[in-house]
């Protein structure tokens, strides 16, 4: 249980680091935003946890497609927010998408072999 309670302290602490540095410094909080830290984190601790190769491969590899659907989004939040659409219409926005374009590549995905 303290494991658990660890991951999700460590977890929750990057989390507000970056809003912290975004308020100061935008630009490098989004830097520090889009680097990959959870991912590495949750790596090492699936490692920590299982040490079988092949899992972590497929868990690694599913993470690069997953990614692939989520882009959109810092591309549709500021667009609208640029346009006079609030904030939470905006990001709601930015979400649905995501989630529909999270939806069509496990539909897609799988028929060009992709293991999601």
């Amino acid at each position: 249980m303290l494991y658990l309670i660890a991951k999700a302290a460590l977890s929750g602490v990057i989390i507000a680091l970056v809003s912290e540095i975004a308020k100061r410094q935008p630009g490098f909080g989004a830097l520090v935003a889009s680097l990959p830290l959870i991912s590495i984190l949750g790596m090492i601790w699936l490692w920590r946890d299982i040490h079988d190769v092949g899992r972590m491969a497929t868990h690694v590899e599913a993470t690069f497609w997953y990614v692939l659907p989520s882009l959109p989004m810092f591309l549709i939040v500021p667009a609208l927010l640029r346009r006079g659409i609030g904030f939470w219409p905006a990001l709601l926005t930015g979400c649905g998408v995501t989630i529909g374009l999270y939806l069509l590549m496990t539909a897609v995905g799988p028929r060009f072999g992709l293991k999601l």
